[in-house]
């Protein structure tokens, strides 16, 4: 009580209502690559400075606009009538970021933070990992993080190059405990994609305790994103001198069809635009991530979904494939199919498994970024209590706090248990969690015990003849 010293009226207010927790965002990704431009106000004055947006348009006008495409687009007229564009992957861009923020913000993104790592015009071509850890290690500053993805990772030249870099953002993931990485498999055109899976296996050293914090998805999308090939000086004009024709005699690129061939050149215009491109997965992932997070809940996995603007995956796989790739008895490192199903979507997310596969407690992706969620709530409401008296008083309101925020979350459907009583535990006293000495070396230990949901992945209908 205040220490009143003179005559009068003096008015106390008192708190009735105990401090609460207020859960953290758990859908907030941060892209690593390449851009057009990093400017806010002055030149490159945004490169390896993490800048959240919310939008395409913020992107553009902070980042610019994709890489042209210059020597990789062709339309070849058919004998038989046919009027078909094909691409050059070997030529086109490898700088997939604009590309995939699209597909991003079309699976259901929202906020996010960019950290472009240099203006790819600069770059001829060539996507190096260095630069890469050096956004990344910029991203650990950025406390709202979640999840990591790295669009242009895939076009770095070798798969050790690859998988360092991830390994690196996984590690990241593991010392801070509030962020998740999201990432592809490396595949190599020479190569079945077989020996690509095997690859990621043994490339990906790591420990149990750190794979837990990444997850694998395979294979890439062919999409329904529009090549870009506009004019520098004008980016409201098609660069048609760059678009070479194939079998019209008098015409060798696709400028050259505006002067008496106008239904050529429409037809031409129409097949590029129903080129299917083909970008990594991870950038739909964390769309959907944002998506059911919002809609649903963090512990709903990201599966039994189908990923907007899609044609097709890369590869068709079989369920009899699939076991191989969603279950390793050897490593652990579970795989997420992308895979197509007559009537239900082109392109279904069909696994939630975290890379550690074989971990009974931390095998599924909902599970992990849940705990994440919870642990990070938790963390910071407690800061209030940081040089408090360490007695029952201070422990019963810790206590009353944290068991008030997951019966919360029980109630919203993301604990087991008939009641609260089998949905979570927390604990908290001396002789309960801490002896004499740790409050004479002052510190308060809370013990927090939680029953997540976890994905029903496999269903098993048995059935038998009455008799």
């Amino acid at each position: 009580m205040q220490d009143y010293k003179s005559p009068g009226v003096y008015i106390e207010e008192k708190p009735s209502i105990p401090p609460s927790i207020t859960s953290v965002e758990t859908a907030i990704p941060a892209f690593i690559g390449y851009t057009e431009k990093a400017q806010r106000k002055e030149k490159d004055d945004l490169k390896n400075v993490p800048q959240r947006i919310t939008s395409m348009l913020q992107y553009e006008q902070y980042f610019g606009y994709p890489d042209p495409e210059r020597a990789s687009l062709s339309v070849v007229f058919e004998a038989d009538g046919k009027v078909n564009a094909r691409v050059d992957e070997t030529k086109r861009s490898k700088f997939l970021m604009h590309y995939s923020m699209q597909l991003y913000f079309a699976n259901g993104g929202g906020a996010c933070w960019i950290t472009s790592v240099g203006n790819y015009m600069t770059r001829e071509g060539h996507v190096d990992g260095r630069d890469l850890k050096d956004g990344l290690a910029q991203v650990a500053k950025i406390n709202e993080v979640t999840l990591l993805v790295f669009p242009d990772s895939i076009n770095l030249g070798a798969k050790e190059e690859y998988y360092d870099v991830h390994i690196q953002a996984i590690r990241q993931c593991g010392v801070l405990r509030d962020r998740f990485t999201v990432m592809d498999v490396y595949h190599t055109h020479t190569n079945l994609w077989t020996v690509d899976i095997a690859d990621l296996r043994t490339s990906l050293v790591l420990t149990p305790e750190e794979l837990k914090y990444a997850a694998v998805y395979f294979p890439k999308l062919y999409t329904g994103i529009d090549y870009y090939y506009k004019l520098a000086e004008d980016r409201t004009k098609d660069n048609d001198e760059l678009i070479n024709i194939v079998g019209i005699p008098d015409a060798l690129k696709l400028s050259e069809l505006i002067r008496g061939k106008k239904t050529q050149y429409l037809q031409a215009k129409s097949a590029i635009a129903n080129i299917q491109m083909l970008l990594p997965v991870s950038a739909a992932i964390v769309g959907v991530y944002t998506q059911i997070d919002n809609t649903l809940g963090v512990w709903k996995a990201p599966a039994n979904v189908n990923i907007t603007n899609v044609i097709r995956p890369e590869f068709l796989i079989t369920q009899r494939e699939q076991e191989d790739l969603n279950i390793d008895t050897v490593t652990g490192k579970s795989i997420n199919v992308i895979r197509s199903f007559a009537g239900r979507g082109p392109a279904v997310i069909w696994g939630a498994r975290t890379l550690a596969g074989n971990d009974h407690e931390w095998r599924y992706v909902p599970v992990r970024r849940f705990f994440s969620m919870v642990e990070e709530s938790v963390k910071n409401a407690t800061q209030q209590f940081v040089f408090e008296p360490n007695d029952r008083n201070t422990w019963v309101k810790v206590k009353s706090m944290v068991e008030n925020y997951l019966g919360q979350q029980w109630k919203a459907g993301a604990l087991m248990g008939a009641s609260t009583k089998g949905a979570f535990f927390v604990h908290i006293g001396l002789g309960e969690t801490m002896t004499e000495l740790d409050i004479q070396e002052g510190r308060m230990i809370i013990e927090i015990g939680m029953a997540v949901l976890r994905p029903a992945e496999f269903i098993i209908l048995r059935f038998t003849h009455k008799i």
